[in-house]
């Protein structure tokens, strides 16, 4: 009897570890690796590199690939096949059921641990009913214009000019240049579809792949991804114009839409590194983990600080790598988990829930704040009957944070594209402040809804600043250019003053011109002394008193 029971649970045993097909192999660390911080090229593209120089991001040893040889070591070690390598942690994704070859894996010196990270899987897949889900979709068969914008947004008008983002498409800013990767469980027909017949013909998309099933075709697979590229990138002129028709998109499949399984944060980490040795700008995600298939890998609410799962850590580095990281808050506000979830937990990750046009919020839209505390999610934008096209081409309207994400993410590359000057985490938190109640956030809109005119504003008056500083440098006062043609540029640095007066006079001490300006106190300002275009050539005296400096400066036009 006692021999029958070892037996039993010797087949439980047994069961047990075959259950899981693809492990997660921790690394000890990467020496002896045959690249080089001194030769950034050979790992990463130029645009990369240029993005890191602009912006003082150091390439350090988290950018360098895991060591070659270590890789050799596990895939040799018996009937092993590697899906794919994370640097950026550290870590292999492998697949095996060879139980022997596993217990060898762990015995190397270079590995720190192994883990399970998702069952056994049917390795054929019948794709008959991708592109059939509905996800709340409706057709429409009218379409609509709004607003007095000189682009004929169609359908879309409400959820642009919820944000005032006509205020930067009317001025040309329309995502040209800007990379954007999307990340999903797949682009359904999106070569097939006019929407996006722009983005084809002007070569727009700049790269496929997919991480699921390991090569570049993301065509067929699942349709939620193709939606949400609509609401970016679609371009109907009168019918359906998305928030940034002129970006370039990388479309990265790596959502498994048949299943739930941490593999699959392991594929959104290894699309963050392929995006940013790629050099894109914007990673879009309608994607987030909290519960799996297998309750044993199932995260809890105190998970989601930012820092404890493996998609969630990845979006982190991401981002310290000079990426803008936009994210769905999650579709968990009416059921049993509630809360956001992961990358939406990341301190920097620009999350995003739902409302509609009349801005109620979407009942499904996850709550905050992240388990620590911070205001999540940070803004909202229309995900509860939000304008996309469907799969036979016609505009629709679908409901979830999915939804509102993307729309917020090419507003944003559209901010980006006017001011590349500025840093990802300085635009997101012009995104933030330009958010209707920013002074007082709340746990289900976070700082509220962004308006992207005040956050073009406050970008172009940081601009102004910048460059009346690096004009001053030491100096409190500075005209330029000199000589003038019809207008004086003057930097000012500001101490306690709150008005200043400037006058113009010609070198007999005729009054020419005068000016008066309020002034923030401790501030530096740029002012322009216009109306000059009748004057004269000559020389001319222009003097300035705030109260407490006054002086005198010549002038020549």
């Amino acid at each position: 009897m006692k021999n029958t029971i070892l037996f039993f649970l010797l087949i439980l045993t047994l069961q047990a570890k075959s259950q899981y097909s693809r492990y997660i192999i921790e690394l000890t660390n990467k020496q002896g690796t045959t690249f080089s911080l001194s030769n950034p090229s050979a790992f990463l593209s130029e645009e990369s590199i240029v993005r890191k120089r602009r912006y003082n991001i150091s390439i350090d040893s988290i950018d360098l690939p895991v060591n070659s040889s270590y890789l050799d070591s596990i895939k040799k070690s018996g009937n092993v096949e590697i899906l794919n390598v994370s640097k950026w942690l550290n870590q292999v994704l492998i697949k095996t059921t060879d139980q022997n070859a596993l217990n060898k894996i762990s015995k190397f010196s270079f590995v720190k641990k192994r883990y399970p990270i998702a069952r056994r899987s049917n390795e054929i897949i019948d794709k008959s009913s991708l592109g059939h889900l509905t996800n709340s979709e409706t057709s429409l068969q009218e379409t609509f214009e709004y607003g007095k914008s000189p682009i004929n947004y169609g359908s879309t008008g409400p959820q642009i000019m919820l944000h005032e983002g006509e205020y930067m498409h009317e001025r040309g800013l329309q995502g040209q240049g800007v990379k954007i990767a999307v990340f999903d469980a797949g682009f359904f027909k999106y070569q097939n579809l006019t929407a996006f017949d722009s983005l084809r013909q002007k070569q727009r998309i700049k790269g496929t792949w997919d991480f699921v099933e390991r090569n570049s075709s993301v065509n067929e697979d699942d349709i939620h991804g193709m939606w949400c590229l609509s609401i970016l990138a679609g371009n109907l002129p009168g019918t359906y114009v998305g928030s940034a028709p002129q970006s370039n998109y990388y479309l990265f499949r790596t959502e498994d839409a048949f299943s739930e399984y941490p593999v699959e944060e392991q594929n959104w980490a290894a699309a963050a590194e392929k995006a940013d040795s790629l050099g894109v700008d914007i990673i879009t995600s309608s994607l987030g983990y909290s519960e799996f298939d297998d309750a044993s890998f199932n995260y809890t609410y105190v998970d989601m600080n930012g820092l404890k799962t493996t998609v969630s850590k990845a979006a982190a580095i991401a981002i310290k790598k000079g990426m803008i990281v936009t994210n769905s808050a999650g579709n968990e506000g009416n059921k049993k988990w509630k809360y956001i979830i992961a990358p939406a937990d990341v301190k920097d990750v620009l999350t995003v829930g739902a409302i509609n046009i009349s801005k109620a919020v979407a009942p499904f839209s996850s709550y905050g704040p992240a388990s620590d505390g911070r205001v999540k999610p940070d803004v909202t934008s229309v995900g509860l009957n939000t304008f996309l096209i469907n799969s036979n081409g016609a505009v629709a309207q679908g409901n979830g944070t999915s939804f509102s994400n993307p729309n917020i993410a090419g507003l944003v590359a559209c901010l980006w594209q006017a001011y590349p000057e500025f840093t990802n985490l300085e635009i997101i938190n012009a995104v933030r402040q330009s958010a209707d109640h920013f002074s007082k956030p709340d746990d289900r809109t976070g700082y509220g809804i962004p308006n992207f005119r005040i956050a073009y504003t406050a970008l172009d008056k940081e601009r102004q600043l910048r460059k009346v500083k690096e004009i001053l440098k030491a100096d409190d006062i500075k005209v330029f250019p000199n000589p003038i043609s019809d207008r004086i540029n003057v930097a000012f640095k500001n101490d306690n003053s709150t008005k200043i007066d400037f006058a113009l006079f010609s070198m007999d001490g005729k009054l020419i011109r005068s000016y008066h300006f309020d002034l923030n106190q401790n501030e530096f300002h740029l002012f322009n002394l216009e109306q000059l275009e009748s004057i004269p050539s000559g020389q001319y005296i222009l003097t300035y008193n705030n109260g407490l400096k006054k002086g005198s400066i010549r002038i020549l036009k």
